[in-house]
């Protein structure tokens, strides 16, 4: 019975399929013009919202709300954030369109992302480029956000920031750090863990109250080292899936800063390994910076590698300065980094320091 409906429902599908047509709309720059970097946020300016992934809730929307309202900032949330096409926050043209439309509004001062999920790379080819060129500002987010940071800086040389989402968790460190990328910009600003606290997780299900409280994240030095270059990087799934196409990014000279979250250690393997096989992806980066590998390691861990294993054998033989931990990612206490910013990777000091002024 389930099968039969599967086919029928496919049947159906196939059948729209000419009348849908996939229509790439995007409108490209030439990606080898000078860098933009934006100007900075400021209290009392106004973050655009959106949903170019998965959809939020209404709940959602009010905690994204009161978070940013609490950082000083006006918000405004784009036509289509509580519409829902299944596990996408609506269809690829209106999530599109909403992130073209921010862009083009004047009065938007900066954009960030409600959530991550899935989806943002089906829009890729729906974005207009010049636009994104042409009225800068502030994109924030991260996670499966990483193809738009690819294609923005990429496509249209927008220098973005790899940072907390709408329902992210705004901390000390991660307001800290989001304020010093975003609004207090200097010269240099480290990044070493340096403030980090244990976290606390409170689990009540089932009406039993469970406490865990787990240590601060060390960072480990896996190769030792310096390097300098620019900072590009993501989530490795969707590093992955980009590699060898149009929204692709030369690593070569670069540092770049990697996170995951929920992947086994075999898949891990996988997809730093397809980047190991281009030789001018890992194996021509200047540094690899590596954040928290969120909920990594494997069920069973008798019949597995474990992640600093996997990380150990696929990355110490570059002959570059590699470093694991540094805290952002997939976790509460997430830093800000600038995409397309240089930067300076000492892996003996185990730290990270930005070369130059992340907003203008």
């Amino acid at each position: 019975m389930y099968r039969r409906k599967f086919i029928s429902s496919l049947s159906a599908t196939a059948s729209a399929l000419p009348l849908l047509g996939f229509k790439n709309s995007a409108v490209h720059f030439d990606a080898k013009a000078e860098k933009i970097i934006p100007r900075r946020l400021q209290p009392g300016d106004t973050i655009g919202l959106l949903t170019p992934a998965t959809y939020l809730t209404e709940e959602q929307l009010r905690k994204a709300i009161l978070s940013l309202e609490k950082l000083g900032f006006k918000v405004r949330y784009s036509p289509n954030m509580l519409v829902r096409k299944g596990y996408l926050g609506g269809t690829d043209e209106q999530r599109a369109e909403d992130i073209n439309q921010m862009f083009a509004d004047e009065e938007i001062d900066g954009i960030m992302c409600g959530r991550g999920g899935y989806g943002s790379g089906r829009i890729l080819p729906y974005l207009d480029y010049n636009l994104i060129r042409s009225n800068p500002k502030p994109f924030i987010g991260f996670s499966d956000i990483t193809a738009l940071l690819y294609a923005f800086y990429g496509q249209a040389g927008l220098v973005c920031y790899h940072g907390p989402m709408g329902t992210s968790d705004y901390n000390e460190v991660t307001t800290n750090y989001f304020k010093k990328v975003l609004m207090e910009p200097a010269n240099q600003l480290v990044y070493d863990n340096q403030g980090v606290k244990a976290s606390l997780d409170i689990d009540t299900e089932e009406g039993e109250l469970e406490v865990q409280i787990a240590a601060p994240p060390q960072i480990v030095t896996i190769t030792p080292g310096q390097a300098e270059g620019e900072l590009i990087g993501g989530n490795l799934s969707l590093i992955s899936m980009l590699a060898g196409t149009q929204y692709d990014l030369d690593m070569r000279g670069k540092l770049v800063f990697i996170e995951e979250v929920g992947e086994a250690p075999y898949r891990v393997d996988r997809m730093l390994t397809q980047l190991l096989l281009d030789e001018n992806k890992l194996p021509a980066v200047a540094g690899i910076v590596l954040g928290i590998f969120n909920d990594c390691e494997a069920e069973d861990e008798d019949r597995s590698l474990s992640l600093a294993q996997v990380l150990q054998d696929r990355l110490a033989g570059l002959g570059i300065p590699v470093i694991y931990g540094l805290s952002f990612g997939h976790i509460k206490q997430n830093m800000t980094l600038p995409f397309g910013i240089n930067a300076q990777l000492d892996a003996d000091e185990k730290k990270l320091v930005l070369l130059e002024k992340p907003v203008n």
